[in-house]
């Protein structure tokens, strides 16, 4: 393996671990998964949800009801399609991803406040070369 593909392996795993931390630090509410996946992917079908969460058709379902019982997000026609419904933020579901993301952050910098070794410009750069692996929403879509 190149050096460039072990780092980039590094990249994939040290993230990932990131992720899984910063979720075990931080209680999340059910359901906050979704909500991202909806603010990436825009106004969206259950199907199309299920799709990029990888879960099964019944499983987003039963998880697009309690959203919506929570007023988390509302189900407006599909323009595109009169048989279905799509799916989209509300408000307070924006709010309520903001929150929670605001509290990632919290964690994030509590892990960067114990490592001062690690500058704003160090974080910065992480942040820049993910985005810029991302892409837009339509190229990169949801890991």
């Amino acid at each position: 393996m190149s050096t460039d593909v072990e780092l980039a392996s590094d990249l994939v795993t040290y993230a990932a671990r990131l992720v899984r931390a910063v979720r075990r630090s931080v209680d999340l509410p059910a359901g906050t998964r979704l909500l991202s996946i909806l603010d990436e992917l825009g106004p969206s079908t259950v199907t199309a949800l299920a799709a990029a969460d990888r879960t099964a058709q019944p499983t987003t379902t039963a998880a697009v009801r309690d959203l919506l019982e929570r007023g988390l997000v509302d189900k407006r026609p599909n323009p595109q399609d009169a048989r279905s419904t799509l799916v989209a933020l509300t408000d307070t579901g924006r709010a309520e991803l903001a929150r929670v993301r605001r509290r990632n952050g919290e964690a994030v910098a509590a892990r960067l406040d114990a490592h001062p070794t690690h500058t704003a410009e160090d974080l910065a750069t992480a942040v820049a070369v993910l985005r810029d692996l991302l892409g837009p929403p339509s190229e990169g879509g949801p890991l």
